[in-house]
């Protein structure tokens, strides 16, 4: 596995620094330290989070790791002003998370490739594991890509379910403790059969609903949660879509087909060393998309742990 880079690329103006000790304070590497009262790069490693940047009271710190124009947004202007916590408007960050659905109809409207780069800069904004940053984007622009990403899957689950159909291999498996394959002929195997006859038999689209783009959210090697990472960033993504006016689904069934048959990354130009965690179709809700209220959710499953008394 390629190892995380943690080279220092932390540099102090000597100028300018007042050895206030602000950015030693929030080091999570110990890169740097006081001497002859002025901030001097110490340490061997550094997470490049940028912390010391971001805390320098008189802007004498700069990680040359770290590129601003990663963010350069194209279709708004950004807000450079750092929030503290406590100064976001709560309730109306939580009337955003719960606004945003799943959509599965869409208007026969493509979405700029402008629109989309930003999408990916604002999953550039999540917090990562050890601050690898490990993401990848691949960004489907238009219909004829989606529906050919769902050509390849479709190829794949027609392979999938003749495996499945085969009793006497899904019977051997359960016996040596893998059970996968007969879970998955005994809840998805006919749902995808006929999935796959519609798509067939008049092009509907039960997959990616229509959606005229796609991005698909992977990580490259050396993450220190993969999986976690990307998420993180497509929740990122999910909501900014949905403050730019688009509808948004995960693809669950996507994503398994890109883990289990690496040739259908290969025909999307994805290194072999990457891994698809997430695949997000989108696009513009089209007019049955339009909801009234905030719907509930399931009963609440929480639990409170003290350590007991000594």
């Amino acid at each position: 596995m390629k190892l995380m880079d943690r080279s220092v690329s932390v540099a102090i103006d000597r100028d300018r620094c007042i050895g206030c000790g602000a950015c030693i304070a929030v080091c999570p590497s110990e890169t740097l330290s006081l001497k002859d009262g002025k901030a001097i790069v110490s340490g061997s490693q550094s997470l490049s989070c940028g912390h010391c940047e971001a805390v320098c009271p008189e802007a004498a710190v700069q990680v040359r790791a770290l590129h601003n124009d990663s963010l350069d947004f194209q279709t708004f202007d950004r807000h450079t002003d750092w929030l503290a916590p406590g100064d976001v408007d709560v309730a109306g960050l939580v009337q955003v998370m719960r606004s945003r659905r799943s959509c599965r109809n869409y208007r026969d409207r493509p979405v700029p490739m402008d629109v989309l780069q930003d999408l990916v800069r604002i999953g550039l904004t999540a917090p990562s594991g050890s601050n690898c940053q490990p993401w990848s984007f691949t960004l489907l622009p238009s219909r004829q890509a989606v529906i050919r990403l769902g050509d390849l899957i479709a190829a794949f689950f027609r392979r999938l379910n003749r495996t499945a159909d085969r009793r006497l291999l899904r019977q051997a498996l359960k016996w040596v403790g893998r059970r996968e394959l007969d879970f998955y002929y005994r809840n998805y195997r006919d749902a995808v059969a006929e999935a796959l006859s519609e798509w067939e038999r008049s092009g509907r689209d039960v997959l990616f609903h229509g959606a005229p783009a796609a991005i698909l959210v992977g990580v490259r090697p050396g993450a220190a949660c993969p999986l976690e990472d990307a998420l993180l960033a497509t929740q990122n993504m999910l909501l900014g879509a949905h403050a730019m006016g688009l509808g948004t689904c995960l693809i669950g069934f996507a994503v398994s087909a890109l883990k289990n048959d690496p040739g259908i990354g290969k025909q999307l130009g994805i290194p072999s060393g990457e891994s698809v965690r997430a695949v997000i179709a989108m696009g513009y809700p089209g007019q049955e998309e339009v909801y009234r209220r905030l719907p509930g959710r399931k009963a609440l499953a929480s639990r409170v742990w003290e350590p007991p008394p000594e």
